[in-house]
């Protein structure tokens, strides 16, 4: 009589529960190998966004490019901004947008619509890197000389501290601290937005320990964030608190300046103060870099 060769059926589950180990070894692995290229490609565009936002100072007399909508500031300035219409517009295909005009005033250094957008971007939004507050953006509590009217109504001066400006509209105003430790692009991994209008930069309080509702940290490259600083360079920070991480978000569909696909991460309260040593370092390493200092003080700066 033939004899068959053929596995018992204990030998089948042990191959399977191999197999099954196996697969729990590499699947982690592999997704941490699909991050590391993916921020890899995150801070090379931020680095590139960067030397675009010097070269263009650099080409205006040290002014920074506008980091808001200048469609509320109608006759007072001639550029569109960093962010020009054609990614006001979303539901616009590529072709269409890279034959539109007005693309921003940074599309000169940059013209590559990719650079805009990184790997683990929310999916439907083509743009997931804004500028901070503090690089020309919009005044935030503290940060800026008030009673101002005509031009400087919309673009007022910087309050400073010492040595440190705080609402930066000058390479020159960056000096204490140094251009390697102050922000200029975030990576936040959507469209930097408030309701349904775009708003162009990612704020951070300056008087309050406090995150609000639009702006939560971002927290899609491995429970941290990348970020490029005023000399160049780029960076990846692991968020020290999980609270940082865990704290209340809510996903809500896109505004009107996003594809009906598309949806935004929010903070489920309109602020947010960390409760915990870990979370308070995380928020005020972000201010630092941001506004070059903070405005508060309390008893429990790390």
């Amino acid at each position: 009589m033939r004899k068959h060769n053929a596995f018992t059926l204990i030998e089948l589950l042990v191959v399977i529960a191999i197999i099954a180990l196996l697969m729990a070894i590499l699947i982690p692995v592999l997704g941490r190998a699909r991050e590391l290229g993916q921020r890899t490609v995150c801070l090379s565009n931020l680095r590139q966004l960067t030397l675009a936002w010097i070269l263009y100072a650099e080409e205006h007399d040290g002014k920074i490019v506008l980091n808001r909508d200048r469609s509320t500031m109608p006759m007072i300035y001639s550029n569109e901004g960093w962010l020009g219409a054609a990614f006001r517009a979303p539901m616009m295909s590529r072709a269409e947008l890279l034959q539109h005009r007005q693309k921003g005033d940074l599309w000169p250094w940059i013209k590559d619509v990719d650079i805009y957008r990184c790997p683990r971007g929310r999916l439907g939004h083509r743009v997931t890197y804004a500028i901070v507050a503090a690089a020309n953006g919009a005044p935030v509590e503290g940060t800026y000389l008030p009673g101002g009217t005509g031009y400087w109504k919309f673009a007022p001066f910087g309050r400073r501290v010492g040595s440190t400006v705080l609402r930066l509209t000058r390479l020159t105003e960056i000096v204490s601290p140094g251009a390697a430790q102050r922000a200029v692009f975030v990576d936040i991994g959507q469209t930097p937005s408030k309701g349904s209008s775009i708003d162009y930069d990612f704020q951070v309080e300056y008087l309050y320990p406090k995150w609000s509702e639009h702006r939560p940290p971002p927290i899609h490259h491995s429970d941290g964030v990348t970020l490029s600083m005023a000399d160049g360079h780029a960076e990846y920070w692991k968020w020290k608190g999980r609270e940082t991480v865990n704290m209340p978000r809510q996903i809500i569909s896109g505004g009107r300046y996003s594809p009906a696909n598309a949806t935004r991460e929010m903070l489920k309260e309109n602020y947010y103060e960390p409760q915990t040593e870990d979370g308070l370092y995380d928020l005020q390493r972000l201010q630092r870099a941001t506004w070059g200092r903070l405005g508060y003080s309390i008893e429990r700066t790390p």
